[in-house]
């Protein structure tokens, strides 16, 4: 089958699919699921890819992921950060930051990764997920490798950590509400933090998906801060020309427009299942080009680093909240 097809109906597919109940309670969204039925595909695929298909492809993995980061802020606005307080936007903001410090130098230094994989890995933990390691690399430009294994850990430990929370709660002495930011500044996917807040009760789950989204909408001020400390450490010096990634301000854009509530509920829900499209197509694109050979080329270092990742934000994540958080 022609990518040009096989492309749009792997994103289909995988929405679809993220809807069914029993794979939702796993956590698992749209986007890890159009890489993972991509990797089958392009393994089942034997023939010569034509010209027009790579073409396809690449704009798959570059305009429409582009375009759905784009979208993605219609599922966000900023009065969701007034909601649940100053001291969760500090916690967002200190979880992010340290989890993604300490896995990049701890991946490039001890594990000895490639400063590709080690970013993408780390921010994928520290942000939101694929979608976060999506954004990141259209900024850092890695081989398709780093991006496959970075979506994986996110994926293991993502679900790991989502089955974690409802036992972790009968031992927290925390209350609902505040779990749910526990949840939220914590997890790795939106999906899962969703799961993961149901599980615990109606309040848990508002908050998790609340703070769980303020993070999400600190992805554009990181990528526009990466880009620039990439650019000038590829230049050496603080003169060059910073690569500004400008689909990060559509994402801004859009992030205020959805605050201002000017647009019909029916259009918001047409806007963000376009984003949910878009990306899905963008993983899939990435996944039919994807080899298991490939995969374990890169080792167990990378499942190290996240198992890591995934430990400093269960245990140091629970220490941030009893600190920042009194609900």
């Amino acid at each position: 089958m022609s990518q040009i097809i096989a492309l749009p109906l792997i994103a289909i597919v995988a929405i679809l699919l993220s809807k069914v109940p029993a794979i939702a309670q796993f956590g698992l969204s749209a986007l890890p699921l159009a890489i993972i039925l991509g990797i089958v595909v392009g393994h089942l695929n034997t023939r010569k890819t034509a010209d027009k298909e790579v073409i396809f492809t690449r704009f798959c993995q570059q305009k429409l992921l582009r375009a759905g980061i784009i979208l993605f802020g219609f599922s966000l606005s900023f009065q969701q950060i007034i909601s649940v307080g100053w001291q969760a936007l500090v916690l967002d903001l200190l979880v992010i930051t340290s989890i993604f410090c300490v896995g990049t130098y701890v991946g490039i230094r001890f594990f000895k990764l490639d400063r590709e994989l080690a970013i993408l890995t780390s921010v994928g933990s520290a942000i939101c997920g694929a979608a976060a390691i999506l954004a990141t690399e259209s900024v850092l430009k890695p081989r398709q490798q780093s991006v496959t294994v970075a979506v994986a850990t996110v994926v293991l430990f993502g679900t790991l950590a989502m089955f974690s929370y409802p036992f972790i709660f009968q031992f927290s002495g925390m209350s609902e509400q505040a779990f749910g930011i526990y949840i939220g500044s914590t997890v790795h996917e939106v999906a899962q933090a969703v799961a993961a807040g149901e599980a615990i009760g109606g309040e848990a789950l508002q908050n998790a998906v609340v703070v769980k989204l303020i993070r999400v909408m600190m992805l554009a001020p990181f990528i526009l801060i990466l880009s620039a400390f990439l650019t000038r450490s590829s230049d050496g010096s603080s003169g060059g020309k910073i690569a500004i990634p400008w689909f990060v301000f559509g994402f801004i854009a859009a992030s205020g427009l959805n605050s201002l509530l000017l647009l019909p509920e029916a259009l918001l829900s047409t806007l963000q299942l376009a984003s949910q499209f878009s990306l899905a197509i963008a993983m899939a694109a990435l996944g039919v080009q994807t080899r298991w050979s490939t995969i374990r080329q890169a080792g167990v270092k990378p499942m190290v680093l996240s198992l890591m990742l995934f430990v400093m934000l269960i245990f140091g994540g629970f220490y941030l909240n009893q600190w920042l958080i009194v609900v």
